[in-house]
């Protein structure tokens, strides 16, 4: 057995093997989110918490990583982009291309998973996206109200899929996902994707109709590329990292003219 095999094996719960989807498509189809309940087992939680960190800390690195810190003044306008790493930090914001490490493409090709791509995405299926995202225990930037698509996205076909792992607790207090049930009915809010204008947010009443989804360390959620989210700063004191996989078709193809189109990692 392969060391990525063998890891899937002890990192998905056995009872999250069988998990019956009946119950999480229909929430999928219908909210846009689905719980999946617990589903990475303490030795799967401790080896991604232990990995996040040696990659944060440098004490394992890969090229091509991804890495952004939050920013100094809070504000999600002033996140720094082109920076990469700078240093030895448990504080950056995000680290991306973590299909690069094994344990992460382990987490990423676990069979429970390739159930839920298999029943949403016909053929083969690559991913857009692996990604590591941290709130620090001292807080960290908002993330407004978005979409996961869009032109901004660079794609010839929006994807769906995402998987979200809590690799810590992420309670109401630290900065759990906030989502508006049912809004990827409406598709995208601007073509652009991305950030939704403050008009539609107004428009829709988003923060007053918003649904927190608390989860404990260990659980998963799917969630639609096109639902409204978003989060809050981390004010529990303790760390909240997150894993969150985007899967969609193999025949998807990058847009971008201005540098080389992306390749993008077959799974499963």
């Amino acid at each position: 057995m392969s060391a990525s095999a063998s890891a899937m094996t002890d990192f998905l719960l056995p009872e999250a093997t069988a998990l019956d989807l009946a119950g999480p498509l229909a929430d999928y189809a219908a909210r846009g989110y689905a719980r999946l309940g617990r589903v990475l087992s303490d030795a799967g939680i401790a080896a991604l918490r232990a990995r996040s960190d040696d990659l944060m800390l440098g004490r394992v690195a890969y090229p091509g990583l991804f890495f952004q810190h939050d920013a100094g003044s809070g504000r999600y306008e002033d996140l720094p982009y082109g920076k990469g790493y700078q240093g030895p930090s448990t504080s950056y914001r995000k680290l991306e291309k973590l299909e690069k490490d094994p344990l992460f493409l382990a987490w990423i090709e676990n069979p429970l998973f390739e159930r839920i791509a298999r029943s949403l995405i016909e053929g083969e299926i690559s991913i857009y996206r692996a990604v590591l995202f941290n709130k620090a225990a001292s807080g960290g930037t908002p993330l407004p109200w978005h979409q996961d698509g869009g032109s901004y996205w660079g794609l010839d076909r929006d994807p769906e899929l995402q998987i979200w792992t809590a690799l810590d607790d992420a309670p109401a207090d630290g900065g759990c996902v906030e989502v508006l049930e049912g809004s990827h009915k409406g598709g995208l809010a601007t073509p652009l994707g991305g950030l939704i204008p403050a008009t539609h947010v107004r428009a829709e009443g988003a923060d007053a109709r918003k649904v927190a989804l608390p989860a404990r360390a260990g659980e998963a959620l799917m969630i639609h590329n096109h639902l409204w989210h978003c989060s809050a700063v981390n004010r529990s004191g303790h760390p909240r990292r997150a894993f969150t996989v985007c899967y969609m078709s193999r025949a998807t193809r990058c847009l971008r003219k201005k540098r080389a189109p992306r390749a993008f990692t077959p799974v499963f």
